[in-house]
């Protein structure tokens, strides 16, 4: 199944990184989060990945590029030029296939953008900054059973702050510091029938989350498969941190399995 990585975004949030490098290559353990990404779903059979690009993809077409080199030792013959390269035990056996979706083109446009290279039936979509240690083959065959057009992945999130709860006179009841809200998020992690790209436009103020999956919605096509496991977003300064806090101490839940 073609999988989808939106990596066309800025990370203005993650500035002190994306000033000079497109958030999807903002490195965990000194590998671009969107090689982590990748990694979830190479780990479960899916290597055929399209990257529609935005902001600085010149960046990622360039890593890709030359990602063998990068990768494997090789030998340059200075007097010819000729470059033989050695086995690579660490390369790995993906697809991707790099698209210029434009600058300013919401996700929805983005994934309209790259729709000539989904030959399947179905297709999967995530955002370039969320990993997790979700179980892919369980998503599809949830979506499968659902018999809905798309089905997203849901989490719950802990409250940003503490909840207590008091009586009438001041007295605490009950004191919970940063609690599992009831309510379920989107992080992603999309799986749709290939009708779903006729919910979306290529003009560049179609965005997923809005018109797209608010229809989808509304004509009872879509279903969420909760997670129940781990999920972060590389969302700020902060968050990256945490993740490669997570790598170094060889506690990364999302890397289980990682050909490294």
């Amino acid at each position: 199944m073609k999988v989808i990585i939106m990596c066309g975004g800025k990370g203005t949030r993650l500035r002190e990184e994306t000033e000079f490098k497109p958030k999807p290559m903002v490195e965990i353990g000194g590998r671009p989060v969107l090689w982590h990404i990748m990694s979830i779903y190479a780990r479960h059979g899916h290597k055929d990945f399209i990257l529609p690009l935005g902001y600085k993809g010149e960046v990622i077409k360039q890593y890709f590029h030359d990602y063998r080199i990068r990768n494997t030792d090789f030998t340059v013959d200075l007097a010819t030029g000729a470059m033989t390269t050695h086995e690579c035990n660490s390369c790995t056996d993906w697809k991707v296939t790099l698209c210029d979706t434009g600058q300013e083109t919401l996700k929805g446009a983005r994934i309209k953008r790259v729709a000539q290279h989904i030959d399947t039936d179905r297709f999967m979509v995530t955002y370039g900054d969320g990993v997790s240690d979700i179980d892919i083959d369980k998503l599809v065959e949830f979506h499968k059973k659902s018999g809905k057009i798309g089905t997203f992945t849901g989490v719950r999130m802990p409250s940003r702050f503490g909840a207590v709860q008091t009586d009438a006179d001041g007295n605490i009841l009950s004191w919970q510091e940063k609690p599992v809200l009831n309510e379920y998020i989107n992080c992603g992690f999309f799986v749709f029938k290939r009708e779903f790209l006729d919910y979306l436009d290529e003009d560049e103020s179609c965005d997923l989350e809005k018109q797209p999956l608010e229809r989808l919605a509304a004509d009872g096509q879509l279903s969420m498969y909760p997670h129940e496991g781990f999920w972060e977003c590389m969302d700020t300064l902060r968050d990256w941190q945490k993740l490669n806090a997570m790598w170094d101490k060889g506690s990364a839940p999302w890397a289980k399995g990682f050909k490294v």
